[in-house]
Parts: C-alpha cells; sequence; structure tokens
C-alpha cells in the first residue's frame, strides 16, 4: 500500500472540505471517509486491489467539493483531477487508469456499470456509506428540508432503499443485516 499517497490524499480531502467554498460542508468528508472504510472493506471481500479501490474512495467525490458547478458531472471531472493529482505524486500509471475507471463508474445514477472488482468495491461503498450517516440524513430531513416526522423518516428510509438497489448482488448479501437493522429502526420492513 502507498501509505504516502493515502495519507497525503486523507489531508488533501478535509483540507478541500473544510474549505468555505465547499458547498457541501464537512459532512462530505465524512462521507468519504465511510466510503474508503467500506471500499477497502470490500476488496478484502472481493480479493479486488485495496490500495486503487482506497485511493479511488478517496478521490471518487474530489470535483464536487473543489468546485460545486462540477457537480452533475462530478464523476467525469474527478478521474480527471485524480489523474493529476496521482501522476504528480508519482503513481503507477496502470494504477492511475484503474483509480479513474472507479471514480467515472461510481454513480448508480449515471447508467455506467462497474465492470472492475475495484470499480464495484468503490460504486457499493459509496451506495452502502448513506447506512453510515443515517444522523445526517435525518438532519438534513428534519432541518435543512424542514419536514415533520413522518415525512422526515420517509424521505431517510427512501433514500436508504434506494442506496441498497444499487449494489451488487454480492454486496447486497454481504450488507443485509445492516440494511435490515437500520430499516428496523426507522420503522421499515
Amino acid at each position: 500500500m502507498r501509505t504516502d499517497i493515502i495519507e497525503y490524499l486523507q489531508k488533501e480531502i478535509r483540507a478541500r472540505c473544510e474549505k468555505p467554498s465547499n458547498k457541501f460542508g464537512i459532512g462530505c468528508y465524512y462521507h468519504i471517509e465511510a466510503v474508503v472504510k467500506n471500499a477497502e472493506l470490500l476488496a478484502e471481500q472481493y480479493g479486488a486491489d485495496k490500495e486503487v479501490a482506497v485511493i479511488a474512495a478517496w478521490l471518487h467525490d474530489i470535483a464536487s467539493v473543489t468546485d460545486y458547478s462540477l457537480y452533475e458531472e462530478h464523476h467525469i471531472h474527478g478521474a480527471e483531477i485524480a489523474g493529476d493529482i496521482l501522476e504528480q505524486l508519482g503513481y503507477d500509471n496502470d494504477k492511475i487508469v484503474r483509480v479513474q475507471g472507479c471514480i467515472r463508474n461510481h454513480r448508480g445514477s449515471t447508467g455506467d456499470k462497474p465492470c472492475t472488482k475495484e470499480e464495484i468495491c468503490v460504486a457499493d461503498a459509496d451506495a452502502i456509506s448513506h447506512f453510515d450517516s443515517v444522523p445526517s440524513l435525518l438532519f438534513l430531513a428534519y432541518s435543512a428540508k424542514g419536514m415533520d416526522f413522518e415525512a422526515g423518516k420517509s424521505f431517510v428510509a427512501d433514500k436508504l432503499k434506494r442506496s441498497f438497489a444499487k449494489l451488487s448482488e454480492e454486496s447486497k448479501a454481504f450488507y443485509r443485516s445492516k440494511y435490515e437493522q437500520v430499516m428496523d429502526i426507522l420503522g421499515e420492513k
């Protein structure tokens, strides 16, 4: 594992998330941290290249936190930004291409399907990260969106159902118990 690069990326992403220009606020850093944790776990589970998955997880939302105007196509812009950063850090060119593939294919809403084990790990880690941030989702529903109790609970449950549906079949089996526990807490069956 290139711990030097991973440590650099962790600090760089945190610094970008702390900037006032980051429309997503520091909460995005905690989302990215959860994606990294889950990508590493899934890479071990599926025999994927853990280094590629972890580096891609740190960088998967870099375009969004750097410039909000890139959000709609952040998977495309993020792959370009990641390539520039990793090249400057002297990272292996073949692995840069693999990291960029993970970033380009991490969004379940774009229609692009992850192909490699590493791409699946990052895409699934991104989707399952919402289960690690239920309090943030509830805050979003109740405070930011001003929803009443039932509407907020439904908003969060629907978001989590969509996230779970995006997972690969292997990850659905791996995370089923977590999904069921959270849904039980929300009063969903």
